[in-house]
């Protein structure tokens, strides 16, 4: 029995790059510095929580923005 897949990949098409770039212009990127030891804790407590490590970030960024609100409603 054969084990050939019936397509190959090619590469990314036209029509995928122009997809990928209308997604990507939807967002900036907000660059952090940690270190190798810290980054391996987000990604794993944030695997644990059954997100990824963007996800978790985004969700602890928005979390503590509700907190600061709640703390200083000037904000």
């Amino acid at each position: 029995m054969s084990e050939e897949k019936s397509g190959s990949y090619k590469g990314l098409t036209e029509a995928r790059k122009r997809a990928n770039k209308k997604y990507n212009d939807r967002f900036v990127e907000i660059k952090v510095r940690v270190t190798p030891e810290k980054r391996s804790i987000i990604k794993d407590h944030a695997g644990a929580m059954g997100e990824s490590a963007t996800a978790f970030i985004n969700r602890a960024i928005d979390e503590a923005m509700e907190r600061d609100k709640k703390s200083n409603p000037e904000t």
